[in-house]
């Protein structure tokens, strides 16, 4: 006799993300601000003092940001940084909504932050990339918040896994809290690239086109790790159609606690919302072209892509380069070639490209991987 049918175990039953969809509720957070732009989240990265969290709190109270971020328990890769002041920043987030009567968020990372944040009513809390990658984790901090009407934004997993990343949603929606987003804060990558964390649009996109009722909102200052290019980033995310914006904002940052590379000031948040174009609909003509930006805007997003894996592939054909001159073999090996021309022929007929299209694409990438050999071999 099996073990499963000896003590009668039943496998449980699977609560899958189908369930989710078309689910207009999950905005209803969001809707509730009846705000006539994008949701803006803003704040230190850290709360360092009491005076600090109050004096951008009060800087902030007369911009466009809703909801003030601070960061009370921080999770550092390694141990010695700053890893925040712990529960009693709690009463500062307090303090300045108090004050000012913006909302407040913070991140919590086990079940234990979960109770000291709703003792102190902060009102949304978000799970960390570190902590989404973690089932147990996130369900341990998911049946602690069973039962309450709190706001939880899900931030994606260090790696890029979009299924990790809806798992964890799942892991509150079936605790019943309907109240859900997710933030896009960038993807971890050996590879040195202009980010701080590679944004990866696409799988965003993904989730976004699964689940267009899910609130998005873009971290461009994670994404970045530095200030110059979170404007940009801001404008990408707001012509893919997301819903908000979670920027670190310091009056001081280059003597903040922890990431002052990436944290812009007050001020210039304030110019860069003057900035950024946000789109809105308001008829056939300026829906027509709100449609055509974001379908461009994706089609820049793989663009990008593209030329980034093109750049790889040809860092590879000069390690081939290399090699064939350490071994005295010619560049051109017709045999490899041809297998590689037939396979991506027949991959292309399966994505409903033509045969004609496939070989001027990869004549070109051949030819160019055959210049780069050429030029390591002649080095």
């Amino acid at each position: 006799m099996r073990f499963r049918e000896s003590v009668n175990i039943k496998s449980p039953k699977r609560h899958k993300l189908n369930v989710m969809e078309n689910k207009k509720e999950l905005r209803n957070w969001l809707d509730a601000f009846g705000l006539d732009h994008p949701l803006v989240i803003a704040g230190p990265c850290s709360a360092e003092t009491e005076a600090q969290v109050l004096k951008i709190a009060h800087q902030l109270k007369d911009t466009d940001a809703t909801v003030l971020r601070a960061g009370i328990w921080k999770p550092r890769t390694r141990p010695g940084n700053f890893e925040g002041v712990g529960a009693l920043g709690l009463k500062w987030l307090q303090k300045a909504k108090e004050e000012t009567g913006m909302l407040t968020t913070t991140e919590v990372a086990n079940a234990n932050h979960v109770d000291l944040a709703l003792e102190a009513d902060i009102d949304i809390l978000w799970i960390g990339a570190r902590t989404t990658v973690s089932p147990f984790i996130v369900q341990e901090i998911a049946e602690a918040l069973k039962g309450t009407d709190k706001t939880v934004l899900i931030k994606n997993p260090v790696n890029p896994d979009l299924a990790l990343w809806l798992g964890a949603v799942e892991r509150f929606y079936t605790q019943d809290i309907k109240n859900l987003g997710v933030i896009h804060r960038g993807f971890s990558t050996y590879e040195k690239t202009r980010y701080r964390n590679n944004p990866e649009w696409q799988i965003a996109i993904d989730l976004q086109n699964k689940f267009p009722d899910l609130p998005l909102i873009l971290d461009p200052s994670h994404i970045a790790g530095r200030r110059d290019i979170i404007h940009d980033l801001c404008q990408t995310g707001l012509d893919l159609n997301y819903d908000g914006i979670m920027v670190e904002t310091h009056y001081d940052p280059d003597n903040a606690w922890s990431d002052a590379a990436q944290q812009i000031t007050p001020a210039t948040l304030v110019q860069m919302m003057k900035d950024l174009k946000i789109r809105k609909e308001e008829g056939t003509e300026v829906e027509y072209n709100n449609k055509l930006n974001t379908l461009r805007t994706k089609i820049d997003v793989i663009d990008h892509q593209l030329i980034e894996s093109l750049g790889k592939r040809m860092k590879i054909s000069d390690g081939i380069g290399e090699l064939k001159a350490e071994n005295n073999v010619s560049i051109l090996q017709t045999k490899r070639w041809n297998e590689i021309l037939g396979k991506m022929i027949l991959e292309g007929e399966q994505n409903n490209l033509s045969e004609e299209f496939i070989l001027r694409v990869f004549k070109a990438v051949h030819q160019e991987s055959i210049n780069h050999q050429k030029k390591v071999a002649r080095s």
